[in-house]
C-alpha cells in the first residue's frame, strides 16, 4: 500500500485502544454498514489498510479501531466498520463509547457544555447510541445503549486442557461464550494472562468447530466472537452484581476494558438469572487491568421467541493522540507483523 498519509485519532476506553480513521483512504462501498463489512472482509485494499494500522510497527497484537463510513440512513450520525488484528467485528462497545466522545469533542455532533447529547451510530449488528454526558465543556462519561441482548444456550460442556468448561452463549451485538474462570482453576488477574488466553482460545475454537453459535436471524452474525472468563467479587455491593472479567476475542486478543458488547451479553445472562433488571440491580464490571464499566438493563423486549434485554454500558474514553501514518515505498515490513 502506497499512501501520502493515513490520519487517525486514537482514544482509549477503560484502557482498551480505539483508533479512529475518519477518512479511510480506500473505498468501503455497500448498501448498509453490515454490507460494507461483508465486502470489506473480501476486499484486499480494506484488509491491507486494517493490517497496516493493526500490525507492528504501527500497531500491536491487541490493537483495535474503526473506519468511519456513512450511516444506513439519516436516522444516524455515522456508521463504522470495527476492526482488529484478525478481521472486522460485528460490534464494539468500547469503540462506540470512544466514537461518541470523538463525535462530540470534534463538533461533528453538537452538544451542550452541560448536559447530554446522543450520538447515533450504525454498526454491523444494528443501530446503537452513545449518550455523551458533558460538564463544564468537557466530556465526562458515555452511556452505550446497545442492540437487544439475549441468551442463546446454557450448560454447554466444552473440553479444555483445564477440564470441562460449562459455557453459556449469549448475544450482545456479537456472540460470546461466558465461563466462570474459577471453575477452571483460574483467577482474572494479569499474572494469569497467558493461561486465560490459552483457555479462551480453546473454548472459542471448540464451539466454532461444533457450529453451535448460530445467530437466529442473520448468519453474518454467527460464530463465537469472544470468550468471557469471569469471577464474582463478593457481595460487597449488594444487591448489585460485582464481577471481574477478561474477554479473549478473535484469535487470542485480550480486551483491556471490561468489554462493552461483552458486558451487554453478560447483562442478558444475569437478567435471565434474576440478578439484574430494569431499575436495578446493576452490574459493576471490572477488567483485568482494574478499569470498570457499569452495566444496566434499561428495557426488555423480545427477539423472535426469545426474551431480550436492552443493555446500557457506561464508561468514558480519553484521547491519546493524533497520528498520520505513512508508508515508505522502500519499507520491507509492510503491512507489518504481529509478534504473538
Amino acid at each position: 500500500m502506497s499512501t501520502p498519509g493515513i490520519a487517525t485519532t486514537d482514544y482509549h476506553t477503560a484502557g482498551e485502544p480505539f483508533r479512529i480513521v475518519a477518512e479511510p483512504p480506500v473505498p468501503l462501498p455497500g448498501g448498509s454498514v453490515a454490507d460494507r463489512r461483508a465486502r470489506a472482509l473480501a476486499d484486499p485494499a480494506a484488509q491491507g489498510l486494517r493490517r497496516l494500522l493493526c500490525s507492528e510497527p504501527r500497531g500491536h497484537a491487541d490493537m483495535y479501531g474503526g473506519f468511519v463510513v456513512p450511516p444506513d440512513d439519516d436516522g444516524a450520525h455515522l456508521g463504522v466498520l470495527f476492526w482488529h488484528k484478525d478481521g472486522f467485528s460485528t460490534a464494539c462497545g468500547h469503540g462506540t463509547i470512544a466514537l461518541g466522545a470523538w463525535a462530540v469533542d470534534t463538533g461533528l455532533v453538537a452538544a451542550p457544555d452541560d448536559g447530554t447529547a446522543d450520538v447515533v451510530v450504525d454498526v454491523p449488528s444494528g443501530r446503537v447510541t452513545a449518550r455523551v454526558h458533558r460538564a463544564g465543556g468537557r466530556t465526562v462519561g458515555v452511556d452505550f445503549v446497545n442492540v437487544p441482548g439475549y441468551v442463546l444456550a446454557r450448560d454447554l460442556l466444552v473440553p479444555t486442557t483445564r477440564g470441562a468448561a460449562s459455557v453459556t452463549l449469549a448475544y450482545g451485538g456479537a456472540i460470546y461464550a461466558s465461563v466462570d474462570a474459577t471453575s477452571l482453576g483460574l483467577t482474572v488477574e494479569p499474572a494469569r494472562y497467558a493461561d486465560l488466553i490459552a483457555v479462551g482460545r480453546e473454548i472459542k475454537q471448540a464451539l466454532d468447530a461444533d457450529g453451535v453459535a448460530v445467530h437466529p436471524g442473520d448468519p453474518r452474525l454467527s460464530g463465537v466472537y469472544g470468550t468471557i472468563l469471569h469471577e464474582d467479587l463478593g457481595a460487597g455491593r449488594a444487591p448489585d452484581v460485582h464481577q471481574r472479567n477478561v474477554t479473549v476475542f478473535a484469535d487470542g486478543q485480550v480486551d483491556r476494558s471490561p468489554c462493552g458488547s461483552g458486558t451487554a451479553a453478560r447483562l442478558a445472562v444475569l437478567a435471565e438469572d434474576g440478578r439484574v433488571g430494569v431499575g436495578g440491580p446493576v452490574l459493576h464490571h471490572e477488567s483485568i487491568v482494574g478499569s470498570a464499566f457499569t452495566g444496566a438493563v434499561v428495557g426488555t423486549t423480545r427477539v423472535g421467541d426469545r426474551a431480550a434485554v436492552v443493555p446500557q454500558v457506561s464508561g468514558t474514553a480519553y484521547r491519546t493522540g493524533e497520528h498520520r501514518f505513512v508508508v515508505d515505498p522502500a519499507d520491507p515490513l509492510v503491512p507489518g507483523f504481529v509478534l504473538r
